[in-house]
This record gives structure tokens, sequence and C-alpha cells, in this order.
């Protein structure tokens, strides 16, 4: 019987010759700035910008070089890196989830992995593992993939609770625990998350308390017809383009930079109370079994700031709110049996709540003025 207390898997210990002549167990397309010089976010940087609306300019232009139609999925997650926030893609296969979150990753010069999920994989393949150093005749901690700037965790359904749970420290407290020792992650720290939306064999579904710390979630539809032709030439001209050929174009220091312009945005108590009457609507619709958490008013609140910050504006609009209703609520909300058998969708549910909930007639940037 082994009587150690970090067992790998086959209750053996493992050791500096079996650990470090590998890489990050299930890892694949990260980059690590100290071994390749796209810069860590623990490195010594002065911003070059900081100005949300600028970043995220840079960053869209990088990513349609390799993804055609993104948009609208490369704004939430620029929303959600500047607002401290954790992303869900949802699609069919052959999207591009993946592309797009790789894309989206190398476009900002962060340290970044990707961990593949699989059925076998255990927590200790994402928090790291305690490797006994024999010069040393001591137990050091071999970080895992987890510790990065923006970590790309594919298909998170195929892993089972027990894995999926050691994420939950990480996307809540920023931080990881292994054994007796808690070690903060780097900022900023950024998880995006993809999973099939069609497939239900061998997956097994989030629980709540996992997607409530998503702030947002966003559904990869397929192309229309305009924009697969589109994407048929471009790779048509270019069949070797893909995700690792884009150059980073902003830096850590940037989006910190960024972060910080974003909290200085001002939101007026008209909006203020816009949100919470959107938010306490879910909790009271009789369609709903379950509706939004204080944690979904938070966010709408601070990714609604990252939203008009990256189009220019000192200030947010009840129209910020509108679009991002669905990306928050999407994933919070349950229906009852009712809505369910009547057909009634969440995307139909959080329409008509929306509908429902007199919009602030205040002039808003008058108000932010003090005019």
């Amino acid at each position: 019987m082994n009587d150690s207390p970090f067992p790998n898997r086959a209750g053996r210990v493992p050791t500096d010759r079996q650990t470090d002549s590998q890489p990050p167990v299930r890892t694949d397309g990260g980059s690590f700035p100290e071994k390749d010089g796209h810069g860590a976010s623990t490195r010594a940087e002065t911003a070059e910008i900081s100005d949300p609306a600028e970043l995220y300019d840079r960053v869209q232009t990088a990513v349609s070089e390799v993804v055609v139609g993104a948009e609208p999925v490369v704004e939430g997650l620029t929303i959600a890196l500047l607002s401290r926030g954790h992303v869900l893609l949802e699609g069919v296969p052959g999207v591009a989830k993946t592309t797009i979150a790789n894309a989206f990753s190398r476009a900002l010069g962060v340290e970044y992995s990707r961990i593949q999920l699989t059925p076998d994989v255990l927590p200790s393949d994402i928090t790291g593992t305690h490797v006994y150093r024999e010069p040393t005749g001591e137990f050091e901690l071999r970080e895992g993939p987890i510790f990065g700037n923006v970590v790309v965790v594919d298909e998170i359904n195929r892993a089972p609770p027990k894995t999926q749970s050691a994420l939950l420290e990480a996307m809540e407290e920023r931080q990881v625990t292994i054994g007796d020792e808690t070690r903060t992650l780097p900022e900023p720290f950024c998880l995006i998350a993809t999973q099939n939306s069609v497939e239900v064999d061998g997956t097994f579904e989030l629980p709540a308390a996992q997607r409530d710390r998503f702030a947002l979630r966003y559904t990869v539809d397929l192309p229309d017809r305009e924009t697969e032709s589109t994407m048929l030439q471009q790779f048509d001209a270019n069949p070797e383009l893909g995700a690792e050929s884009i150059e980073a174009v902003v830096t850590a220091a940037d989006v910190l930079a960024a972060r910080r312009a974003v909290a200085a945005v001002s939101v007026v108590e008209p909006v203020v109370e816009y949100i919470l009457d959107i938010i306490h609507e879910t909790r009271t619709d009789r369609r709903l079994e379950h509706g939004s958490s204080p944690r979904g008013s938070l966010v709408f609140l601070n990714a609604a700031k990252a939203r008009a910050a990256i189009n220019g504006r000192n200030y947010v609009l009840p129209d910020d709110i509108k679009a991002l209703a669905s990306p928050v609520l999407g994933h919070r909300l349950v229906r009852n049996t009712n809505a369910r058998m009547n057909g009634q969708s969440t995307a139909s549910v959080i329409d008509d709540l929306v509908e429902s909930v007199p919009v602030p007639d205040a002039d808003i940037e008058s108000t932010v003025d003090g005019r």
C-alpha cells in the first residue's frame, strides 16, 4: 500500500524525471511566454494603450483575418475579459468555437493554454500536482495548465463532475488550492469554455453552480451562405490559414489598463434600476423555475460598462443592457415543466421579459455630465 500523501493515478509518486520532460497534461495549442517570448502577465510591462475601444478594434481585426463572421462572439469575449468574466461558447460541431477562442487568445499576447477535456481527465491534470524532486528530497508544486491568463477549456461537458469542479475555485476566487497550498492565478485571468450543444452521448451536463460562474454565454451559429462563401474563398487562397498565424496586437499590460478605464465608466441610477427590474422579473415569471442570481446582476453591471467602453462611451445606456440580456441570462434561467412542454424557449422568455420592463426615459448622457 502506498502511504505517500501525493500519489498519482497509478499509486506512485511522480518525480522530476517523469514530469520535467513532458508538457502539461492534456493541453495543446498553449503559449508560455517565458519560453516563447509572447509576453507573460508577470513580466514588468508598460501599457501602450488604455482605450478599451482601441484594444477591441485591434483584437477584432486580428481575429477576422482567420475567422469570418465571428464579430459578435469576439465582442463578447472582449467584454468578458475587460469585466473579469468567463465565457461559455456553445454550438454544433464545426462552427469554429475552439478556433475563435484560440485566435482571440493569440491576439492578446498573453500567456494562454488549451485543455482538451475527456472523461478520463483528473482534477490534478488541470490544477497541477506535487512532484518529488530527487536531488533535494522534497516535494515541489508543479502548476497545471489552469495557471494562464487565458485558458481555453475545450468540450468542457465531456469531463465528469469531479473534474469540472476543479474549475470552480479558479473561476470565482481566481486561485487554486492543491493539497494544503493555495496559489493565486495570474492577472488578467479569463476562462473560455466550449461545448457541443447537440451531442449528449459521453457528456456530463454542467451543474447550475458552474453555469452561473460563466459571466456570458454565446451560441456560435451556422454561417449564412454569404459568410460561408467568403470563408471558402479565404481558405482556398490560403489553405494553411489558422489561429497560429495570428500575431499579438496587445499586451497583458494593455488589458489591465483597459480594465481600469472600464471601471471608471458611469452607470446612472435609472440604468441600475433597469437592471434590477429585469433581474427581479426573472424571479417572478411563472414560466421560470429559477431566475437569475445576484451574480447575474453584477455581471449585467460590469459587462454593460465594458460594452459601453469598447463602443467609445464613458456611460452605460439601456441599449447595453438589452444587448447583453441573452448572453447574461440565457444560461442562468431554468424553465419550468409547463414552459418546456409548451415549447417556450429560454430565448423567447428573455425577449418577453426585456420587452415587458419599461426603459428609462431619462437623458442618460446629460445625467452623466451633470446638466
